[in-house]
């Protein structure tokens, strides 16, 4: 860890003013030897340790890195408050290109660096780590979930996260047509690449009429070998102009949703595994002027959260998919609130986790 003391002063504005703020602590990492540079921001513990996985990206700049780790912090919060886990919101990232730095040596010193928070952070995979890559970090910090289950871990979170996702969509049918089935409805997905190709095997086998898109032409091409019946899209662009298009689902990264998509966005329901759909505020008073049905991100594609944070407590999948199934009753329960609230959903989903979180703070000064 780090003070001050040599912070590029872009990096010190983005901490202390940053419209993010109200983090708990916000740790710089360095060791030289192995050239890691990492962030790790813890922005609340009022339900417990911060849970959030490991980013490994190559940013433009630390500042970058920064805004990107408080962010996605904040999103951990109330992703992990929506699931009902006892865990607060955390991530970390790295900064550099994981195809060429990454190292043994370097994942060693990461580890080392979530270890000396004695248990405030808990962490996992996120894009750029891998199971292989915790199973590393495990090794200096007891601290890791993610891990292969040849080491007492749950494997890969994205079956689960697909499957919360999938819930989202069936709530959504519900509350918009009155009938979760998703059969016959035609459902675009971009991205088919962790979480996307899991999803797409739901759909299908539910009947649904499922249109897909991915940067990488492999990604698709291993959809539609499979699945004669899912027709392949040039790019996002087209897809969210599909004629009769019922959901669209964005599960690449994150920004999806913004002044340019919206417009043209054909679609009755959004719900998607990507983080941080919304491009900027009001992007979600677009969708409902619109009469677009917007299931929250965090709140949809919980199950991953939820199944690295049982491995703490012995691994069970059964049991994690029971608590992944219960994202149906959440989305529904949140477009109840925005109805009786007159808000967008993304609002209501906001107003439910910060009331836990505030009622967990409470709790713990009345001790």
């Amino acid at each position: 860890m780090t003070d001050v003391t040599g912070v590029p002063a872009d990096v010190l504005h983005t901490l202390f003013h940053s419209d993010q703020g109200g983090h708990e602590q916000v740790v710089l990492c360095q060791d030289r030897a192995s050239g890691l540079k990492a962030v790790i921001a813890l922005h609340s513990t009022a339900l417990g340790p911060a849970l959030g996985g490991t980013r490994f990206y190559p940013y433009a700049n630390e500042a970058e890195a920064v805004a990107d780790a408080l962010n996605l912090a904040r999103g951990m919060s109330y992703k992990n408050a929506m699931a009902g886990l006892d865990h607060g919101g955390g991530k970390a990232v790295i900064i550099g290109d994981p195809e060429k730095i990454k190292t043994e040596e370097l994942l060693l010193a990461y580890g080392r660096f979530v270890a000396s928070l004695g248990g405030r952070y808990v962490t996992a995979c996120d894009v750029g780590t891998y199971v292989a890559d915790m199973d590393v970090v495990a090794r200096e910090c007891r601290w890791t979930t993610g891990r292969s289950p040849e080491n007492g871990g749950a494997g890969d979170s994205s079956v689960l996260t697909a499957y919360g996702v999938y819930q989202g969509m069936r709530a959504s049918a519900q509350h918009l047509w009155g009938d979760p089935s998703l059969r016959a409805r035609r459902v675009g997905i971009a991205g088919v690449g962790k979480v996307g190709h899991h999803l797409v095997e739901h759909l299908v086998k539910e009947g649904a009429e499922v249109f897909v898109t991915d940067v990488r032409e492999e990604a698709v091409r291993r959809i539609t070998e499979r699945h004669r019946d899912v027709v392949a899209v040039r790019d996002t662009d087209e897809l969210i102009r599909v004629d009769g298009l019922g959901v669209y689902a964005p599960c690449a990264l994150g920004g999806a949703l913004n002044d340019d998509t919206v417009p043209v966005l054909t679609a009755e329901v959004v719900c998607g595994a990507a983080n941080n759909q919304l491009a900027h505020p009001g992007v979600e008073k677009d969708l409902a002027d619109r009469g677009i049905l917007y299931a929250p991100d965090y709140v949809v594609n919980a199950g991953g959260v939820i199944q690295v944070a049982d491995e703490l407590h012995g691994f069970d999948f059964e049991r994690c998919k029971a608590k992944a199934a219960k994202i149906f009753d959440t989305t529904l329960a949140i477009f109840a609130r925005a109805k009786e609230d007159g808000i967008p959903p993304a609002a209501a989903a906001d107003r439910i986790a910060e009331q836990r979180m505030h009622d967990a703070a409470a709790a713990r000064r009345a001790r």
